[in-house]
């Protein structure tokens, strides 16, 4: 599926927010610490974790709907950083967001939804080809052109979706941040918006990064797949490769509990069930900070955060005792 050119290239990006700890003092909530990676046109990459571990702000840093606290954006090789740049940028990259109830405008028509961005950066010249161009978008997303007059609150959940899929097509987009687009649908719409992404990625060329917490839908979609804890990339890996050979404790946890339909394999699998409760990112444990609930936690694992780093070709893991762990 991917080229092999990269598109979008993140470097030890960090996105801290400063949280009121009452009498005049703040502290900084590190939803993102430093996080690297990269995705090749035409490629999909999962981000996964726990709620709360940072996906959905490394998203919306990306597109620049919070300002960078630190490190580098890049789209196809140029860093973005003036608001020119950001403008520019956000005219190929979109945001499918996670909730189809309250990301749509309940006043405003199918047609003006859709043609929202279209008016915002003058893509379309006179009303006629507005509407076309509408009903163009429409038709990718599997809607018909006399839903174009009705409201967004007149549609099922999984409509809505395609309706808010519709609208981030508009721009002809290169690159789509995909928000949990199906954690709020009914099981049996997920797989047909699942599906739709990867039509509209073969037949638009686009490039995903598809943020989730549900592993298997990961799986189906993504090209490669990135495990967050915490503010922190733990383990980067192709798809299959992070499935079948997961050397993190903390991705080993948690693909323990996803469901498998076979129930002797089922019976087989030992669950890995994680002690403790996620820390808090404002007063997140020193070095590494998943040790307070990795029963393979070690003195070093305190003193320093560890390095992430390509054990085999494509694999990256951040943990002192990865060899250890998986010999």
């Amino acid at each position: 599926m991917s080229e092999n050119k990269t598109l979008i290239e993140v470097k030890d990006l960090k996105e801290y927010f400063n949280i009121n700890t009452g009498m005049f003092r703040s502290k900084p909530l590190k939803a993102v610490d430093g996080v690297s990676f990269s995705i090749n046109k035409g490629e999909t990459l999962g981000l996964v974790g726990e709620s709360g571990c940072g996906k959905t702000t490394v998203g919306r840093t990306i597109l620049h709907l919070y300002k960078p606290t630190g490190g580098e954006i890049r789209y196809n090789g140029k860093l973005i950083k003036s608001r020119s740049d950001i403008k520019e940028f956000r005219k190929k990259a979109t945001m499918v967001f996670q909730d189809p109830y309250s990301s749509l405008n309940p006043r405003m028509t199918v047609s003006d939804i859709i043609g929202e961005p279209l008016d915002v950066h003058k893509l379309t010249k006179g009303k006629k080809e507005r509407q076309e161009r509408i009903l163009e978008l429409m038709d990718y997303v599997g809607l018909n052109s006399e839903h174009a007059a009705r409201y967004a609150h007149e549609f099922s959940g999984g409509q809505r979706q395609r309706i808010g899929i519709a609208r981030s097509l508009a721009v002809n987009p290169d690159f789509i941040v995909c928000d949990e687009p199906v954690s709020a649908l009914d099981v049996s719409i997920q797989a047909q918006v699942i599906n739709m992404f990867d039509e509209l990625q073969d037949k638009l060329g686009l490039t995903y990064l598809f943020i989730a917490h549900d592993l298997l839908v990961v799986r189906h979609i993504s090209d490669r797949i990135a495990v967050m804890y915490l503010g922190r990339m733990v383990e980067l890996a192709d798809a299959n490769e992070i499935y079948d050979h997961p050397l993190h404790p903390y991705s080993q946890s948690l693909l323990s509990a996803v469901p498998v339909p076979d129930p002797k394999v089922a019976r087989a699998n030992k669950r890995i069930v994680l002690t403790g409760d996620i820390p808090s990112p404002l007063n997140a444990p020193s070095g590494c900070p998943f040790r307070t609930r990795c029963r393979y936690a070690c003195d070093k694992c305190a003193e320093s955060m560890p390095p992430f780093e390509e054990v085999s070709k494509g694999h990256f893991v951040a943990c002192h005792r990865v060899k250890e762990i998986n010999d």
